[in-house]
């Protein structure tokens, strides 16, 4: 088997992952510095185990919507899974959720021969609208610089309210609630732009940003390039599962407990159908990119179970091979087309995603 992976018992969050790429192993996740460390079990389930990936339901952290109050990020990121089989290359977890009643069972898979990591959340038993994602980080330390690319934007916004707060020792560097056409060119909040396409960038600083996707009729993509290590991780997407997507860029930028100002060179690529990190009230109450179209939550139905299911890969690069232009789709998986015209054609089942 060529990946390995474990999952965090209480959140369910994914960590540990090894990619083996012929005689090589990278990790291309973060686990935050202060996991397994004095004191980390003070802190919420979340902040305590993170790493990796999780799966959140609601995605964000928000007021209390018709009274049900969720922790940040949802039960599914902080509440105790329970592991219903563990066999090589494949574990299928259950949790309960309370706040929003329901059961969902996460099944995370790697194949012989392949260099990608399979997951799937079934909901089932919940009613009414949620707004859910991934929440994806990658570790810019152990693997050096990277290079940063998506699906061709319809649109794209700087958070529109301030990310962090000075007085309270958080700081952001972009222009709250600006529009951009291309990630290379995003405004400042002290003027002119930044690129957003090579991190780390814009040292001491916490910035959001999310983008909706052109590709909407076969599947989505993020990527990123990391040339040192000579690897590309890639995620793959249904945006009718998955609409939209937030990178989080946190370089130093929190100086408040449990962060003090060590957590850097970690880029989020969050894949999510939600109103930004700001929760379920503001996901389902009128917003500017439910206005525009872009879905900002998924209904339930009790009775009907819905699949989320999702892809995450690396594959290695030939000297030469930059940032993703483009993935498409092949008959035996992908092709990911460099910016300078370099091609690798990838083995993975994108039928996963319908």
């Amino acid at each position: 088997m060529n990946v390995s992976f474990d999952i965090t018992a209480n959140g369910g969050q994914l960590g540990s992952v090894k990619f083996r790429i012929g005689r090589r192993v990278v990790e291309p996740f973060s686990t935050a510095p202060w996991c397994g460390t004095p004191g980390a079990e003070k802190l919420i389930p979340l902040l305590r185990e993170l790493r990796g990936d999780f799966f959140c339901a609601p995605f964000g952290d928000g007021p209390a919507w018709r009274g049900e109050l969720h922790p940040p990020h949802g039960e599914s990121a902080n509440s105790r899974w329970k592991v219903a089989s563990s066999e090589a290359g494949r574990l299928i977890a259950t949790l309960k959720t309370q706040v929003r009643p329901g059961e969902i069972t996460k099944v995370v898979e790697a194949r012989t021969g392949e260099t990608n990591l399979y997951q799937s959340h079934l909901l089932e038993g919940f009613r009414g609208r949620l707004c859910l994602g991934h929440h994806a980080m990658l570790d810019f330390n152990r693997n050096g610089p990277g290079n940063i690319s998506t699906s061709r934007l319809r649109l794209a916004q700087v958070l529109p309210v301030p990310f962090e707060n000075p007085a309270q020792g958080g700081y952001c560097s972009l222009k709250p609630g600006a529009w951009f056409r291309k990630l290379d060119r995003v405004p400042m909040a002290t003027g002119g732009n930044t690129d957003l396409t090579r991190f780390p960038a814009r040292e001491g600083f916490e910035d959001l940003v999310m983008l909706h996707h052109k590709d909407t009729d076969d599947f989505a993509w993020a990527a990123v390039v990391f040339p040192e290590k000579r690897f590309v991780w890639f995620s793959l997407k249904n945006p009718a599962h998955l609409a939209s997507t937030v990178l989080w860029h946190s370089n130093g930028g929190r100086h408040y407990t449990p962060w003090n100002g060590r957590h850097r060179g970690v880029l989020g690529v969050e894949d999510v159908t939600a109103y930004f990190h700001l929760g379920l009230a503001a996901s389902l109450a009128d917003n500017p990119w439910k206005a525009k179209g872009v879905p900002t939550s998924i209904a339930f139905r009790k009775g009907k179970s819905t699949r989320i299911p999702y892809i995450m890969g690396v594959a290695s690069i030939p000297t030469g091979f930059n940032s993703v232009r483009n993935i498409r789709r092949t008959a035996s998986g992908i092709q990911l087309e460099s910016a300078n015209g370099v091609h690798i054609d990838h083995l993975v089942d994108t039928a996963f995603l319908q």
